[in-house]
C-alpha cells in the first residue's frame, strides 16, 4: 500500500498528530545540531566566513542597449 493512500486513510486527528510530531522532531534537531557543532569544535572561523563571501558568485547587472 502506497504511503499516500496510509496517509489519507488515517483519521485527521492521526494525521495532524503526526504532522505536529515531524515538525518538532525537525525543529529539535536544528537546535541540537547547533550544539553539536560547537562541542565538536565545528563552529567556523572568521576566516572560514570570508572564505565563504569570496565563493559567493556576484550578481552584476547590464543595460540594455537598445539599437
Amino acid at each position: 500500500m502506497p504511503v499516500w493512500q496510509w496517509y489519507r486513510g488515517i483519521s485527521p486527528k492521526s494525521r495532524v498528530l503526526i504532522g505536529v510530531g515531524v515538525m518538532a522532531y525537525a525543529g529539535l534537531g536544528l537546535f541540537l545540531s547547533d550544539k553539536a557543532e560547537e562541542k565538536f569544535g565545528l563552529v567556523p572561523t572568521e576566516k572560514d566566513k570570508e572564505d565563504l563571501r569570496k565563493a559567493i558568485p556576484k550578481i552584476t547587472a547590464v543595460e540594455k542597449d537598445d539599437r
